[in-house]
């Protein structure tokens, strides 16, 4: 799965980057190194504006964790964090918006945790986090997302804090260094097949997978960082310093 990330680009590198058409400048985010399930994350998508009949590509904050149309409460979303890419096309919660409402959540890198034994720590059974992040850490990660609207009943539809809008993020089966430390990873985009992923007109649910790729195209780098990130409330750049002290990859 992917149950953390970095992401600390700002708005107007993305909106320049990926040619985003709409972006409320407003609307903040704070450089994150330790984004968990329903914080907020910048998402690129395509909208039709129902005005004049465009497709608008636009920037928005969107909640992690996808809260399907037909929940009945929004907090189902922390247990969606992760689509998997192999039944996303079959599954309720998803198949509509993996059909006609893909996103991209730009990422510096994810983290997961491989299990030590006691005799690779030296004392006792742990957990220890890596950073896993392209080899030329100049380089993002355009990770393959999906995103949904859920209305609040107990508002009125015209009251815009009635609307929620969330997302999640498309896993496969994880290979080389980051499958050395966990079993599932985040899929990715190409540049030169966003354009294919966030046309919402685009529905062949084949010819859509066919666009996924593992980050970096599998040239990752996985560092091992300290224990703070274990803590959803510690954040920032200290976390992603490689820990000199921490244990060899298993």
């Amino acid at each position: 799965m992917c149950g953390r990330f970095v992401s600390t680009s700002s708005p107007q590198d993305l909106v320049a980057e990926l040619s985003v058409t709409r972006w409320d400048p407003a609307v903040t985010l704070a450089p994150d190194y330790n984004v968990a399930p329903t914080a907020n994350v910048w998402a690129v998508l395509e909208r039709l504006d129902k005005e004049t009949g465009e497709v608008e590509r636009q920037l928005r904050a969107l909640r992690w964790g996808l809260v399907p149309s037909w929940a009945k409460d929004p907090s189902v979303g922390s247990r969606m964090i992760n689509a998997r890419v192999e039944t996303v096309h079959e599954k309720p919660a998803y198949r509509k918006a993996f059909a006609a409402r893909r996103c991209l959540l730009p990422a510096d890198g994810f983290y997961e945790w491989a299990q030590l034994t006691a005799e690779q720590t030296g004392g006792k059974a742990r957990k220890q986090p890596y950073f896993i992040r392209p080899e030329d850490p100049a380089q993002k990660m355009w990770l393959a997302g999906l995103y949904e609207f859920w209305r609040d009943p107990g508002r009125d539809r015209e009251d815009p804090a009635a609307w929620w809008t969330t997302c999640t993020i498309l896993t496969t089966e994880a290979t080389d260094v980051a499958g050395r430390v966990h079993p599932r990873m985040p899929l990715a985009l190409a540049p030169a097949d966003v354009d294919g992923w966030l046309d919402p007109a685009h529905t062949d649910p084949d010819s859509l997978r066919a666009l996924l790729h593992q980050p970096a195209d599998g040239r990752l780098a996985a560092v091992p960082v300290g224990l703070a990130v274990n803590n959803v409330r510690n954040n920032g750049p200290e976390l992603i310093v490689p820990d000199p002290a921490a244990p060899p990859m298993p």
